[in-house]
């Protein structure tokens, strides 16, 4: 029971940082990173 109640103060504080405006804008960044670092640069062997 400890555990679910850690997790989920865990996930209620994530959830608050994620609306924070500058929050949101480094995610938005983070995310375009990675989406754009999974489209190219891999070659066909």
């Amino acid at each position: 029971m400890l555990k679910g109640l850690m997790k989920a103060e865990i996930a209620r504080r994530v959830f608050q940082e994620a609306r924070k405006p500058q929050n949101q804008a480094r995610a938005k960044e983070l995310f375009n990173n990675l989406k754009n670092k999974n489209k190219g640069g891999t070659t066909p062997r």
